[in-house]
């Protein structure tokens, strides 16, 4: 009977950290949709308002969306942030060299799609590109900060909580942060081809959530690879 019992307490456990898993990725996903919808109720024109207005908006709408989400996965955090403290030089030690394996498999499959359209980029980059040149501050602040933070706790900790055998979760990880990054910015057949990119850091970061069983440490790489990538362009944009 307390066997019984226990299993249908796991039972509960799990459709409820399932559940609470699938609202994160909808608020990430689904409710960045809506950002604009205050202004159009009121009917102002979001290209009319000040640049620094704009941005503040902006910083406390993706506040409120990173706080639902972290308190979503308090106790996890927690938990996780514990055994970091113990472990942290060997995850380094451990998982370093898959981020250098990221960027090898990103440069290949990026150089093999811009032989193949012509040297076009995706245009999720050419986006972050305008995007940094209106608004650095702000795009260096998103891009390092408060997308590993999200993208890891959604693509990662939430597909994982809802998917649980390992190849499935690895695959299905990968591709839907892939995915999102280029049907957000679709503009046609040719930007689908970048969704393989894309999804390679999503698929090593997953394996990496799974070898691990740590958040902190795909989330890690993840702050240092938008870190670094972003210095560059800021290095490129400074200097050219």
């Amino acid at each position: 009977m307390t066997k019984v019992k226990d299993k249908t307490n796991k039972n509960s456990t799990e459709i409820k950290l399932g559940l609470l898993s699938f609202l994160a990725i909808i608020i990430y996903v689904i409710l960045p949709q809506f950002e604009i919808i205050p202004f159009q109720i009121v009917n102002i024109n979001i290209n009319d308002i000040p640049i620094f207005v704009k941005i503040l908006y902006m910083v406390l709408f993706e506040i409120l969306i990173i706080s639902s989400i972290l308190l979503i996965f308090n106790k996890r955090l927690k938990d996780d942030l514990k055994v970091l403290k113990k472990n942290h030089k060997q995850y380094f030690n451990t998982y370093i060299k898959y981020w250098f394996l990221i960027l090898a498999l990103m440069m290949f499959s990026n150089l093999i799609i811009m032989l193949i359209n012509g040297g076009s980029i995706a245009n999720n980059q050419e986006l972050i590109n305008e995007m940094f040149k209106k608004m650095p501050i702000y795009t260096l602040i998103s891009s390092v900060i408060y997308a590993p933070i999200c993208e890891e706790l959604c693509f990662r900790l939430a597909v994982r909580n809802i998917i649980k055998n390992n190849i499935l979760f690895i695959f299905i990880s990968g591709l839907f942060f892939g995915s999102l990054h280029v049907i957000t910015s679709y503009t046609g057949v040719m930007d689908l081809l970048y969704i393989i990119p894309y999804s390679i850091p999503g698929w090593v970061f997953a394996y990496i959530f799974v070898k691990s069983d740590n958040i902190y440490v795909p989330m890690g790489l993840h702050f240092m690879h938008n870190g670094i990538l972003m210095s560059l362009q800021t290095f490129i944009f400074l200097f050219k």
